[in-house]
């Protein structure tokens, strides 16, 4: 066993030299669907917590749930860290068990990734699979399968751990207007000019998404109420000032935008906080377009909020 796990790090194509292969995890089910984790070398840890190494944070998974541990002899093992519900691998629930490649690895109630030996070509692919799968292709921001599901992630970390979690919902002004009165291709080259603009000003840790035809979100994680309105009125003022031109017109564009922060209250789930957001966007909309509203501007009393 050790032997054949040892040669499978290389791979010799027909006619050339040893192609290196790198150990890794790809996430079959689960919030990161899809996602490619690497295995360095030593030990690297799973489970929800921020101090893991790798942060599954789904259903069933323990805090510090297991451990991939890369031995000297290039072997792969698999440790359970005395978890709630487990690990198992090809079904059986294992306490340390040695993998080969294609093993299924099981934490927590929906979490199941595959052991792999991928070279840096099948990585790549593998990646750009991935973001086939959570990316609009029109725009390149995420779409709206990724947005629910990471929304649903960073709302259940905001709540467990007590941080500031907040939602932008924006539109295009007048979208409706540019299709009708410069053609389709016109609208097309504004939201791919809108979202490149915008996601070059965003944080990393910030999820542009696409969430319908010219509605978009931005989910700030660690972010409060007034971070929020800051960085929905700078997004706000960037797009009013940017040039869009097409077919040697200029195209006026703008964005209205609503703003909601969590507050656990008054968003017991996702939905309650999308919902708000969107009100507080179509209140922009209604006093003129072109402009950032939050909560206040609904008139809800303070003692509501």
């Amino acid at each position: 066993m050790n032997e054949e796990q040892t040669v499978i790090h290389k791979r010799v194509p027909m006619g050339g030299s040893p192609v290196e292969r790198n150990a890794s995890l790809l996430v079959l089910s689960g919030r990161a669907l899809g996602q490619l984790f690497k295995i360095p070398p030593g030990e690297v840890v799973l489970g929800r917590s921020t101090e893991a190494d790798i942060r599954l944070d789904d259903e069933g998974v323990s805090r510090l749930h297991a451990k991939i541990r890369r031995r000297t002899d290039g072997t792969v093992e698999v440790v359970d860290l005395d978890s709630t519900n487990g690990t198992y691998v090809n079904g059986a629930q294992i306490r340390h068990f040695t993998l080969s490649d294609g093993d299924r690895i099981q934490i927590g109630s929906v979490t199941i990734l595959q052991f792999r030996y991928q070279d840096s070509l099948e990585e790549q692919l593998q990646q750009q699979l991935r973001e086939s799968v959570i990316r609009d292709p029109l725009t390149q921001a995420y779409n709206k399968r990724y947005f629910n599901e990471q929304l649903e992630k960073d709302f259940s970390h905001a709540q467990r751990h007590r941080l500031p979690l907040s939602l932008v919902m924006l539109d295009v002004d007048h979208f409706k207007h540019i299709n009708d009165s410069h053609g389709h291709p016109a609208g097309d080259h504004v939201l791919q000019r809108l979202s490149a603009t915008i996601m070059a000003s965003l944080r990393t840790e910030d999820s542009f998404c696409r969430v319908g035809g010219e509605e978009f979100s931005v989910i700030m994680r660690d972010c409060t109420e007034t971070e929020a309105l800051q960085l929905a009125e700078r997004l706000r003022r960037l797009v009013a000032s940017t040039q869009f031109v097409y077919g040697g017109k200029v195209l006026p564009v703008t964005i209205s935008l609503g703003v909601s922060s969590l507050d656990l209250v008054r968003h017991p789930r996702t939905i309650e906080l999308v919902e708000e957001a969107d009100r507080c966007l179509y209140e922009a909309k209604r006093r003129g377009r072109n402009r950032t509203c939050h909560l206040p501007d609904l008139g809800v009393p303070a003692q509501s909020r």
